[in-house]
C-alpha cells in the first residue's frame, strides 16, 4: 500500500494569514501546511482512495499529477474537510454513470446536498459534478472496489470524538486514519492496536478544546504500539518541523505535505 499525506495542516493552514511567527516565516517547506487529507493506493497502479476533500484540493492533486481517484471517504462535514468537493468533477465526469463514490455519515451526506445542491438537482445542468453518496457509521465495514483489475479493500469504520461531535476513523489492513479527534472510545482503540501505520492528530502542545494535543497523541501512540505512527493536522502552534521531528519518541514522526509511505 502507498500513503501520501496531501495537507496535514488544520483549518487555517500554515502559513496563517496575517502571523508572523518563526513557524509562519519558516523557509523549511516542511513547515508549510495545506489542510488536511490524505491519499490511499491499495497497490502500484490502483486509483487512490481519497480521504477528506478541503478546500485546497485542487492544488493538492495538481501536485501530484492529478493521478486517478476511485472514491472519497470524509471524516467529517467540517469545511477545511469538505470544501473542496466540487472540484471533484473531472472525477465524477469520468466514472461509470457518472457518479463519484463518496463514503460519509448521514450528517455530512445531508450537508454536502445542501452545500451543493446543484449535483443532486432531479435535472441538474451540463458540467455539475454528481455523487454517489453511500452513508456508513460507527462499526460499518464496507468494500471498495478500485478497479477491475486490482484487489478489493475492505474498511472498518471507526468512532471519533471531536469536541462535542462524533466523526469517523478508518482503518483498513494495518493502517489507520484518524483526524480531529479530541477522544477516541474504547472500542477504537482497540482497534488501533496491532497496526503497522497510524496516522493520527496533533494540533499543538497546549490543550485545546476538540483536538488533541501533542501529548495526548503521544499517550495514544504509547498505548496502541503502532510500528510507525505520523502525526497530522497540526498548527503553526506545533512549532517549528526539524525541532518537534527531533524531540519525539522513536517512530514517531511529524507527517508533512507530500509525503509518501510505502507499507
Amino acid at each position: 500500500m502507498k500513503l501520501t499525506f496531501l495537507g496535514t495542516g488544520t483549518s487555517t493552514g500554515v502559513p496563517q494569514m496575517r502571523c508572523k511567527c518563526p513557524v509562519c516565516r519558516s523557509a523549511d517547506p516542511h513547515d508549510g501546511r495545506l489542510r488536511c487529507s490524505a491519499l490511499l493506493q491499495s497497490e502500484a497502479g490502483a486509483p487512490g482512495i481519497l480521504i477528506d476533500c478541503g478546500p485546497d484540493f485542487r492544488e493538492q492533486m495538481l501536485r501530484i499529477g492529478s493521478p486517478d481517484l476511485a472514491c472519497a471517504l470524509i471524516t467529517h462535514t467540517h469545511y477545511d474537510h469538505v470544501g473542496g468537493i466540487d472540484d471533484l468533477r473531472p472525477y465524477a465526469h469520468h466514472c461509470p454513470g457518472a457518479h463519484f463514490p463518496v463514503y460519509c455519515r448521514a450528517d455530512v451526506a445531508a450537508d454536502l446536498r445542501a452545500r451543493i445542491p446543484y449535483s443532486f438537482a432531479e435535472h441538474p445542468y451540463p458540467g455539475v459534478p454528481q455523487f454517489d453518496l453511500r452513508t456508513i457509521a460507527e462499526g460499518n465495514t464496507f468494500t471498495i472496489l478500485p478497479g477491475a483489475n486490482f484487489r478489493p479493500l475492505e474498511v472498518e469504520v471507526l468512532g471519533v470524538i471531536h469536541g462535542r461531535l462524533p466523526i469517523l476513523g478508518f482503518r483498513t489492513g494495518s493502517f489507520a486514519y484518524i483526524t480531529d479527534a479530541s477522544e477516541l472510545p474504547a472500542p477504537t482503540i482497540e482497534r488501533l492496536r496491532g497496526l503497522d501505520i497510524l496516522v493520527i492528530n496533533a494540533l499543538r502542545a497546549e490543550p485545546h478544546p476538540s483536538h488533541q494535543n501533542l501529548t495526548q497523541a503521544l499517550n495514544v501512540i504509547k498505548e496502541t504500539a503502532p510500528r510507525r505512527a505520523f502525526l497530522t493536522h497540526m498548527s503553526h502552534d506545533i512549532g517549528l518541523h526539524a525541532r518537534v521531528c527531533a524531540a519525539l519518541p522513536d517512530g514517531v514522526t511529524l507527517a508533512y505535505d507530500g509525503l509518501t509511505v510505502d507499507f
